[in-house]
């Protein structure tokens, strides 16, 4: 960007602007420059390790080829106010941009895997979420994929059979949601009230809470996996208490 708003004051159209990503050996300088010196150029370079760019100075100096270092200077007067040092260690940006794309890439996974859409995307989570309506496996869900976990969750109620893919996934990797009935009970009559349907619906009704919840804990049995209770725990309480299930099974 920098030398394109330089060539752009010169209004001439005579510059080729060439790129040379990801340099971390002598060799590869070497190699550059000697194409450079083919022509009239000026070298702009981002190097941060000392070796490199003593490298680059040396045969630039041989050649005769204008360099600008555009970073030095940058790094120097920031390390002198803040009296940080620099870890002058090459790439750190383009980790910074791979953590970025993973972390989209969890959250487009956990939206198009939320709430059991697409049971095939099952086999593909990194971490499945089961539970009855209304105990967090959806905020859950987006915290976490912003954690870069690619997260699935699946709803469960008796009358509908969880989908076949659940069991064939590693039980280390699916952890159930329960919640105590009466805490649900308040939750689910809050949202009844949102909804504008009656309050006396079946969904609040206690009886029915428990009968899902007796079933939930059925499934939790057959798959064998870790139980949480979210009950009065806060989205990233439970998140981080998900995240240390997935390190000690080795599943990030």
């Amino acid at each position: 960007m920098v030398a394109r708003a330089t060539a752009s004051q010169f209004n001439s159209g005579k510059f080729d602007i060439v790129r040379v990503p990801y340099i971390s050996s002598a060799e590869q300088i070497i190699e550059t420059l000697a194409e450079a010196a083919k022509h009239s150029s000026v070298v702009c370079h981002t190097l941060v390790s000392p070796e490199l760019r003593k490298a680059l100075l040396d045969e630039a100096g041989r050649l005769n080829i204008v360099t600008v270092d555009i970073m030095g200077p940058m790094i120097q007067a920031i390390q002198g106010v803040s009296g940080l040092t620099p870890k002058l260690k090459p790439g750190l940006i383009h980790t910074l941009d791979q953590d970025y794309f993973k972390r989209v890439e969890a959250i487009e996974f956990a939206v198009k895997y939320d709430d059991g859409k697409n049971p095939w995307g099952l086999l593909k989570a990194e971490l499945i979420l089961l539970g009855i309506s209304r105990t967090s496996k959806t905020p859950l869900s987006m915290y976490l994929a912003h954690k870069k976990v690619k997260v699935a969750n699946v709803p469960l109620m008796p009358e509908v059979p969880p989908p076949e893919e659940l069991f064939q996934v590693p039980p280390e990797r699916v952890v159930g949601l329960i919640i105590e009935p009466y805490k649900l009970n308040e939750i689910r009559a809050e949202r009844l009230k949102v909804m504008r349907l009656p309050p006396d619906a079946s969904y609040a009704n206690l009886s029915r809470i428990s009968q899902e919840m007796e079933y939930a804990k059925e499934i939790f049995g057959r798959i064998g996996c870790p139980v949480i209770d979210v009950s009065n725990k806060a989205i990233e309480e439970t998140a981080n208490r998900i995240l240390e299930i997935l390190f000690k099974s080795g599943g990030k």
